[in-house]
This record gives C-alpha cells, structure tokens and sequence, in this order.
C-alpha cells in the first residue's frame, strides 16, 4: 500500500497545502475501517470539452468535497472499427469519444488549479505506453501535484488503437505482467534496471521519484479470470466498470484469493466501483440499469454499492448519454454533491 507524503518531501519541492490522509507505517486500510471516497470523472471528453469546462469542474468538484478527479483514455475513433465496444448493445463508439483531451496532460492541468483532490487515471491503457516513459510522466505529475496520483491500468479492447500504437493484441497478458513490474522499479529503485523478453531498462538513475512512498497506488480494470489474478498479485486495487453490482462482490473475491496466493494480505486491497449515472425525472422501470434512474433510485444503488465494502465510488455524470453535455454534467454533479 502507499504512504502519504510527509510535509518536509513537499517543502523539498516547493510544495505545501493539503494532501490525502496518510495510513500509518504504510499498511492500508481494512474494509472494515474504510470509509467509502466519492470520486467523479472529469468533462474531458466530447466536443464541449476545453480548458475552462475542466477547471470548472475540478475547482466546483474540489468545493463541493468530492475526493477524487479521473480520466479516461482514447487514442483514436476509427471510422471503420475493428473491435466492437463492449458497452453499447451494438457495440459502436459513443460521439463523444471523438474528441478526448489526454489523460495525463488534462490531470497536470487541473492539478495546477487546484489544491487537494486526487488525480486519478481510468485508465490508461497499457499497450498504448512504453512503461518507462509512463513511469517517468506519471512521477512527474505526482511531484507538481503535490503527491494527489491514483493510477489506473487496463490491457484495451480496440485493436485499431493498440495497433496503431505499434503494439499488437497477442501476448498483451506477458506484456502487462512486465509492464507493471517495470514501473515498480523505476519507482521504487535507484538505480532502476530491468531485463525482460518485451521490456529492457539499462541500469539507470531516474529522478524525481513520486513523492508517495513507496509509490503511487495502480488499480487495474480486469473482467477475466487471468487479468483478475493479476490484479492479486501486482495492484493494490480493481476498478471495474460495467460489471453489474451484483456481480463485483463474487468478482472481488477471486481477486482476494488470488492476492492470498501470492502472500499479499487481500484485506489490503481497494476496491473502486465506477457509477456512469444518469437522474431522470421519473423512473425507467424495473429492469433500469445500475445508477441510472431517479435520484431516489440511484441513491439506492450507491447504498447498494457501499454494501460491498469499495473504498470509492466514481461517478460519470453525462457519460452515459451521446455526446457530453456540460449543463447536464453540471446539473448532476450538483445533485451528487448531497453524497458528500
């Protein structure tokens, strides 16, 4: 688990104001002693995006008590898609992926207009990076944060994407295993090195490191038995989206037995449940999805979704519609702020 900065590693840089709340001696919390964060993703998406409609929303997410910010990535919207996405019925890409600020430079903006909410990535996509340059990008963002990084990893679904990042959909699972080590050690040694058959890193000084110790926390999205077992055995957390909740519980589970074959204690481990919300004026009827209803009803599924025991709820408020309406995403932000 990670560690919160001490005040003298942020006067080191300059540094000062809030910052989350340390655990003691590095050890996480157990589910039993959490308290559940509320988390909200950023409008970095659709064609209303732009620098003030993100500022805007930090600094009134931020006011409101929101713990966390997040960011999702797309590299590309192929006009002739290779992959169905594995959200809509039909499996096409919603509008507002047509234009996407990216994710690391949209958190480096917003951590400089704000002063305590975390910064978190949902997620970045592993094939699409080189880990060392990632590492290095992601360290830096930590240090002129403040120490506020949560980073999320996945393995990607579109083959038009990953493709034409240079990389390629078979072995993804061996190149995610690397790749996670690979950051650990850029993190967490001086000098880092690494020798793999997808990754090399000659013995090397990197500096800065990020300012948490020993690093930043790395959740990962993961739906299949193998991915699930990885999130045991590397991540301090999972972070599924679009698993129904009645589904998380048996899902997290797999995760904790996997985690206690490795020799982690699974009680450790995070769980962060994202909630893409949409409150409607009346009810869609019993077979509505997850968080989206009336705010009664969604209500009811947040209280739903703390029963299992996440150490976070994210909401996505707009994204569950076409393209992102910033009134619609305001509006509802609002009305998530009675969670607080």
């Amino acid at each position: 688990m990670v560690t919160t900065p001490a005040p003298e590693d942020l006067t080191h840089y300059g540094l000062g104001g809030q910052y989350a709340t340390a655990t003691p001696d590095g050890a996480g919390p157990t589910a039993q002693t959490r308290q559940t964060k509320i988390g909200v993703m950023l409008p970095h998406i659709g064609t209303g995006s732009g620098p003030a409609a993100i500022v805007n929303a930090a600094r009134r997410a931020e006011a409101l008590g929101f713990d966390t910010l997040w960011t999702i990535e797309r590299l590309l919207y192929p006009t002739n898609p290779r992959s169905k996405y594995p959200v809509t019925e039909d499996g096409s890409l919603p509008i507002q992926y047509t234009q996407v600020l990216t994710p690391v430079e949209t958190l480096t903006y917003v951590a400089a207009h704000t002063e305590r909410i975390g910064l978190g990535t949902s997620v970045l996509i592993m094939p699409l990076h080189n880990p060392v340059v990632l590492a290095r990008q992601l360290a830096t963002l930590d240090v002129l944060s403040g120490g506020r990084l949560r980073v999320g990893l996945g393995q990607g679904w579109s083959l038009d994407e990953i493709e034409a990042a240079g990389s390629r959909m078979a072995g993804r699972a061996a190149r995610a295993d690397e790749f996670l080590k690979v950051i650990d050690a850029v993190w967490t040694t001086d000098p880092a090195e690494f020798s793999g058959d997808h990754f090399t890193l000659p013995r090397s000084i990197l500096q800065p490191k990020p300012l948490q110790a020993p690093r930043p926390p790395i959740y990962l999205a993961a739906y299949a038995p193998s991915a699930l077992e990885r999130v045991g055995r590397y991540a301090d957390g999972w972070m599924p989206s679009g698993v129904p909740l009645t589904a998380i519980g048996p899902m997290m589970e797999q995760v904790r037995a996997s985690a206690r074959a490795a020799g982690r204690d699974p009680d450790a481990l995070e769980l962060l449940i994202f909630a893409f919300s949409q409150i409607l004026d009346r009810s869609p009827g019993p077979d509505r999805p997850d968080f989206v209803g009336t705010l009664d009803e969604v209500l009811q599924d947040v209280a739903a979704a703390r029963a299992i025991g996440p150490t976070e709820i994210i909401f996505g408020p707009g994204y569950a519609t076409g393209d992102l309406n910033l009134a619609a995403y305001t509006a509802e932000l609002e009305q998530l702020g009675s969670l607080l």
